[in-house]
């Protein structure tokens, strides 16, 4: 392995380490929010609101944020990140009403969107094996947030809800130390084009989209609010946080294991089935089997994952930026999670959980024929 490929990984496994730990405070919120809402001074409504704020902020700062990484280096963006994620974090446990707590998912927003593109380009900065590398950080990028869904969850039921987040703070506030200890050798794609503010999606775009809708706004919305209805609030957040945790660590089984698959047989053959499961997991919930939909799902998920960004690759020639694709990929499938929680949130008076899934199951079958249209 020559000294550059080292740095690449030296860098790739640094990075997503600073992102598994920023993860810890965002991952147990989706599970304690909306049952403990009026711990936080807030109401269901604005659970939503708070739930996708961060998102929205992301969408429209991706490219501002690629911009300064091209001044700033990759090194010092993953610092000044690891500092804001601190800030966060901590500020969900001292911190009450939607004003504050606005504040406080903003500055996450930001935080994520400098994490998710300096994790990306040092992922592509070595062409070869991109499924496989996006497939390593993402995987260690889910170790933290499942920490926080299984051991916060209990944290919360020890300490309550606000204090489990300042305890999180501190973990959250080593990212600080690996961030220093980065390679220095490894600059941002210096490509022309940065990625526009939702640029015209492409089928991909689509299927993400409605990923980003579906799995990270209606269920992770949903799926505790199911469980309160024949459970305590502790336990329901406990069975939640368990599932929401299974989003994490499907995402690190099945990442590197479909990348590396994409890497040796093609990514195309496999992103369909995987997005079909995803579907199918959809379904599942729609009609009442909860656990096994939920597994289903969150899963394949996971897979397309490292799918995503490889079929992004394999449609690039090597002198190509792949940084503004994959921005742009990423842009519309927080676009989707953003209005996922936003309009679960609201329609849950008109529409059961169970319906809601139901319809983004017939929504990601249009998603996948068009994708499946466009590529014959």
């Amino acid at each position: 392995m020559s000294v550059d490929e080292d740095h690449g990984w030296r860098a790739i496994i640094g990075s997503s380490s600073i992102m598994s730990l920023a993860l810890l405070g965002d991952a147990l919120l989706y599970a304690v929010l909306p049952v403990y809402a009026s711990e936080f001074g807030l109401t269901l409504p604005w659970v939503g609101i708070m739930l996708s704020a961060n998102r929205f902020v992301r969408v429209f700062a991706y490219g501002a944020i690629a911009r300064l990484a091209a001044g700033l280096g990759l090194r010092k963006m993953c610092l000044c990140a690891a500092v804001t994620a601190t800030v966060s974090t901590a500020a969900y446990g001292v911190l009450e009403g939607p004003a504050l707590l606005l504040g406080a998912r903003i500055l996450w927003g930001l935080t994520y969107a400098s994490l998710v593109l300096a994790t990306l380009s040092y992922a592509v900065a070595f062409r070869e094996k991109v499924g496989t590398r996006v497939g390593v950080g993402q995987a260690i990028q889910r170790v933290g947030p499942i920490l926080a869904l299984f051991g916060g969850a209990w944290l919360v039921g020890q300490t309550g809800p606000q204090m489990a987040f300042a305890v999180l703070a501190i973990p959250t506030a080593l990212g600080i130390l690996i961030a220093l200890r980065l390679p220095r050798a490894i600059s941002p794609t210096k490509g022309r084009n940065r990625p526009p503010v939702l640029a015209r999606p492409k089928p991909i775009d689509v299927l993400f989209f409605l990923q980003g809708y579906g799995v990270d706004g209606v269920f992770a919305i949903t799926i505790t609010l199911i469980f309160a209805r024949n459970a305590d609030l502790s336990t329901a957040v406990m069975e939640g946080s368990a599932l929401l945790a299974m989003r994490h660590f499907g995402e690190a089984i099945a990442a590197p294991l479909f990348g590396a698959i994409a890497d040796k047989f093609g990514a195309r053959r496999v992103f369909i089935t995987a997005a079909v499961l995803t579907m199918v997991g959809f379904i599942c919930v729609a009609a009442g089997v909860t656990v096994i939909g939920a597994l289903v799902m969150l899963l394949f998920r996971g897979a397309l994952a490292s799918l995503g960004p490889a079929v992004i690759a394999a449609d690039l020639d090597v002198e190509q930026d792949a940084i503004g694709p994959l921005a742009r990929m990423q842009a519309w499938r927080d676009f989707g999670a953003a209005l996922g929680p936003l309009v679960a949130g609201f329609s849950l008076a008109y529409l059961s959980a169970e319906a809601q899934h139901g319809i983004v199951a017939c929504a990601l079958a249009f998603g996948i024929l068009y994708w499946i249209a466009a590529h014959d």
